[in-house]
């Protein structure tokens, strides 16, 4: 008999990325079994071509059109990666055996507050395969999964003179200010590099993308803002290597296998548990200072006023890294 799992993880691009090792690992060792994932509408690209997935709903404003249609499907088993009032609501309407995920919000509270780290040195794909070890599921160690519902030509999205060499991908969006390096920064390691690069990221970062490109020169094209998802998706995949911010399209670029160079600021990888997961090489660049990590999202401006956890962060292997694996 076919057993029916239900997988829950609202958001955010990186933290869905990361749950697609739990997704894999249950489709692949347990026999006949049926995934089900929910998720917001607007995370759904990230999901809807997943092999592992038999089914995908969609959480609308209407919590109760959502339960009653889960409600039909007649779970085994729920399990929560999100650990929300809401999502802990719907496995409690279902009624049905479940597991969370455990999210050490207080030893969170005491890392950032007061620089106690009591956190488990865990990666986050990890601590969400612990959640689903009650089933007899174990790590395959493999990288996180993307997958993409077309092949993207590049001949389509970049010039000429891109598509016939070597191109370094530069995610420069990220949600808040203090999770964005400095433009000035961000020139002077591109101006250093052997490469072209193509610069990504959402309509909020596209003026600094032209201020970019506009100082760097033909060495750079700025796709902030022009390109879909999954076409900057497709742009990540065939670049020879990734260098970016604590941010969502950063985190899937680690599906890919590509060198990635993570750039930190007021965030902390290990403190959350996101480091890049993946089996090729990768570099972190980021400074230890008495006042990091000052949030475990980013904000809008450094509560000390210098942000000197972006001006201090050291270019020389940044490039280094980038040049050798160009």
């Amino acid at each position: 008999m076919k057993r029916k799992i239900l997988i829950i993880r609202f958001s955010a691009i990186g933290d869905i990325i990361y749950t697609t090792p739990v997704v894999r690992c249950l489709k692949q060792q347990l026999p006949n079994v049926e995934i089900h994932y929910l998720t917001k509408k607007q995370f759904s690209p990230i999901l809807a071509s997943n092999p592992y997935i038999d089914k995908l709903h969609l959480l609308s404003n209407n919590l109760s059109e959502i339960v009653d249609t889960l409600k039909k499907e007649q779970f085994d088993y729920v399990i929560d990666l999100h650990n929300t009032i809401r999502s802990l609501l719907i496995k409690y309407l279902l009624g049905k055996p479940s597991k969370t995920f455990k999210k050490y919000r207080l030893q969170k509270w005491l890392a950032l507050k007061f620089k106690i780290n009591l956190i488990p040195n865990l990666h986050l794909v990890e601590r969400y395969l612990q959640t689903v070890d009650f089933l007899g599921i174990k790590n395959d160690h493999k990288p996180v999964d993307y997958f993409l519902d077309t092949h993207y030509n590049l001949e389509k999205l970049l010039p000429p003179y891109l598509c016939q060499q070597p191109y370094i991908a530069f995610i420069i969006g990220a949600t808040h200010f203090t999770k964005r390096m400095p433009l000035e920064k961000v020139i002077h390691i591109i101006q250093q590099l052997n490469c072209p690069v193509v610069l990504l990221g959402g309509n909020d970062v596209a003026e600094n993308g032209e201020k970019i490109a506009a100082i760097c020169g033909q060495k750079t094209f700025n796709g902030c803002g022009k390109w879909s998802l999954n076409e900057s998706v497709s742009i990540v995949k065939q670049a020879s290597s990734v260098i970016g911010f604590d941010t969502g399209l950063t985190h899937i670029a680690e599906a890919f296998n590509k060198p990635i160079v993570s750039i930190w600021g007021s965030t902390e990888p290990q403190l959350l548990g996101v480091e890049p997961y993946q089996l090729s090489e990768s570099y972190i660049a980021e400074v230890n200072l008495p006042c990091r990590p000052c949030s475990k999202f980013g904000l809008n401006h450094c509560p000390k006023q210098h942000f000197n956890c972006m001006w201090k962060i050291d270019e020389h292997p940044i490039v280094d890294f980038l040049n050798k694996n160009r």
